[in-house]
């Protein structure tokens, strides 16, 4: 059966699977017009190869000024002055705006740095596990775990004040959601907005209040010496509060359910503590929590994988795709531990490469370490088919995690139980 053109992207039974649609994008060709949920088109990448050229293609800008009036008609959903105001982060910056910026947060997730940090990112999971109600055998690893450990993380190594970080409300993260102008969504939409706006004034203000060496003060130190702008410095911030987080709690839940759909594997992990770094890479490459990467854009018309494109189109790559590509990946939909990993797409490729790739590893490892350490018996408290994956357009996790495991494992003595 042929392809629809558009190929849409979207509902129930796509979001839970993607895979078998992708493999069927993958054998028709290496570049698809896409439609998704908010009406707007896009052409689609899927292989390897295309996806880690397109990746690496100068001729493709992040910069939204290059988007068409047909993109900008449903894409451009972010009202004013928030769009102008939050939306000139790095994702939508090119060379050389975008390498000024990027240096200013390199440093702070250098992987010695990330990795010093270990034993502390280490407190942070055991304490969440220790925090599980007494006798309880069941638990949402959303809820207690996944969505917590990753921003505990984040404001640490940012230097997000605990009385700040107590209040970040983790509904913010959903203003990257499409919501159009017309949805009945919309005002609960612009009124987060407006708190998370009002949420990073506040971080910016105490940040200028009271210095310190963290990422945090660095950035508003550069604002005040007019290396950032107002817009760029609150952009940053935003980028940081929403990207730095969300994907790291779904990494986690994709990463646990094809474990848990593999108890051998996930045993084995257990038995075998010192294969996690390999696990992490497969397990992302698997099924990545970046399932399709941020609009680029064409300046003029061009081909484009023998697909001519038409200047300001969005162009968007699927990372899940790419990483099921039997051509680069040998049996490409089963998880193991033993791959000879080659380098795969789940942080991107080229100039956007996420700059904190170093961290979200080392986060990785720490939480799937502790959560099978000390949940002996880990397997899902539903059926599979009863998940509830995210609507996200562009990322993949569930909603919820609900487990069930035998008696909790203290963290230090793994005979004792809590």
């Amino acid at each position: 059966m042929p392809l629809p053109d558009p190929v849409p992207l979207y509902g129930s039974a796509y979001k839970r699977d993607p895979y078998p649609l992708y493999a069927r994008m993958r054998e028709a060709g290496p570049i698809h017009r896409v439609l998704f949920p908010s009406g707007v088109t896009a052409w689609l990448v899927t292989g390897h190869a295309a996806a880690q050229q397109t990746l690496a293609d100068p001729r493709l800008g992040k910069n939204h000024a290059r988007g068409n009036d047909r993109w900008r008609e449903r894409a451009s959903i972010m009202p004013e002055p928030q769009h102008s105001q939050l939306q000139v982060h790095l994702l939508h910056q090119d060379p050389p705006k975008h390498t000024a910026m990027r240096r200013f947060v390199t440093d702070a997730f250098a992987p010695r740095r990330v990795e010093a940090l270990r034993p502390r990112f280490q407190e942070m999971a055991d304490a969440l596990l220790d925090a599980l109600p007494a006798g309880e055998r069941t638990a949402d690893l959303v809820q207690c775990f996944a969505a917590r450990f990753p921003f505990q993380v984040l404001a640490e190594v940012i230097g997000l004040p605990p009385h700040l970080a107590a209040r970040f409300r983790r509904e913010w993260g959903k203003v990257v959601a499409p919501v159009g102008p017309t949805d009945p969504g919309r005002p609960a939409y612009e009124a987060l907005l407006r708190e998370l706006q009002a949420y990073i004034a506040e971080v910016v203000a105490d940040r200028r209040e009271h210095g310190g060496d963290g990422l945090l003060g660095r950035l508003v130190a550069a604002r005040d010496e007019g290396e950032l702008t107002p817009e760029e410095l609150d952009s940053m911030i935003f980028q940081l509060l929403v990207a730095g987080q969300e994907p790291v709690t779904n990494q986690i839940t994709t990463a646990l359910v094809s474990l848990m759909r593999q108890p051998e594997a996930l045993a084995r992990l257990r038995d075998t503590p010192e294969l996690m770094p390999r696990a992490v890479e497969e397990l992302m490459r698997l099924d990545s929590a970046f399932e399709l990467t941020t609009w680029r854009f064409l300046a003029e018309d061009a081909d484009l994988h023998g697909t001519r494109v038409p200047a300001g189109d969005s162009v968007i790559v699927s990372l899940c795709a790419a990483n099921r590509d039997p051509g680069r990946f040998p049996d490409p939909d089963a998880l193991d531990l033993d791959r000879a990993q080659g380098p795969h797409l789940a942080f991107g490729h080229g100039i956007h490469f996420c700059p904190g790739a170093a961290l979200a590893r080392i986060e990785l490892q720490v939480a799937l370490g502790t959560l099978i350490a000390r949940l002996p018996g880990l397997r899902l408290a539903v059926p599979d088919e009863e998940l509830r994956w995210i609507p996200a357009v562009l990322g993949r996790g569930t909603a919820e995690l609900p487990v069930t495991f035998d008696r909790p494992v203290c963290p230090y003595s793994r005979g004792t139980t809590a």
